[in-house]
């Protein structure tokens, strides 16, 4: 009686278990690459209950990033405004607005804006904006040029790689404490900034945590 499959398919187990194995890696690599925040955050851009100019308030009318964010120096969390502080100039400018009828709801109610969040850290990392801010950290380093955004978007990958890349040598990334909030503000040249970064360093002893314990708490 002859075979009823080809001496051949003796070999199919191996085949397919090496396929497979090739597969997992592919797959693996690929999730390694693409599945992390330069891919899956930036750019992000969601439609928020109210719309906010940052080019506007920001730009144009060069409103201080810590007019709204005003615990930013203050507190690890950069707050959102209450609707008061939104009234404080929306009582007298455009005040029928129907584009402001959340805020004048949330106002008049005690109810949030429910702002949908944009830039989130995962709930394993420890994140502090005040340590940062007094350090000479500038909003445009994590938010990029936000004074010309008409609509926020998630510009830095803010990944663990580009945490570190910071931690590792923060002096590119420094600027005296006067110019955090101002975002148009950028140093003479890379010889100019590495001088003042490198300065701040030694005069503020500035030792960012590069273990995992920094971090991760």
């Amino acid at each position: 009686m002859s075979n009823i499959f080809p001496q051949s398919a003796n070999k199919l187990p191996l085949q397919i278990i090496v396929y497979l194995v090739v597969l997992s890696g592919v797959l693996t690599a690929g999730a390694n690459y693409y599945m992390t925040p330069k891919y899956t955050r930036v750019g992000y851009a969601p439609v928020q209950p109210v719309p906010y100019s940052h080019a506007l308030h920001a730009g144009q009318l060069g409103l201080d990033c810590r007019y709204c964010h005003s615990n930013v120096e203050k507190s690890g969390v950069a707050n959102l405004p209450t609707a008061q502080t939104c009234m404080n100039c929306h009582n007298q400018v455009k005040k029928d607005s129907p584009l402001l009828a959340v805020v004048r709801h949330s106002f008049e109610t005690g109810e949030s804006v429910p702002w949908v969040k944009i830039h989130q850290t995962p709930d394993y990392v420890y994140f502090n904006h005040a340590v940062h801010v007094n350090r000479g950290v500038s909003c445009w380093e994590c938010h990029g040029q936000i004074n010309e955004m008409e609509v926020v978007v998630h510009d830095k990958p803010l990944s663990m790689g580009f945490c570190l890349d910071c931690h590792r040598d923060p002096a590119p990334r420094l600027r005296p404490r006067d110019q955090v909030t101002n975002l148009d503000w950028r140093p003479a040249d890379d010889a100019t900034q590495r001088a003042l970064g490198d300065k701040m360093v030694r005069d503020w002893k500035i030792k960012p945590p590069q273990s995992c314990s920094g971090c991760h708490r």
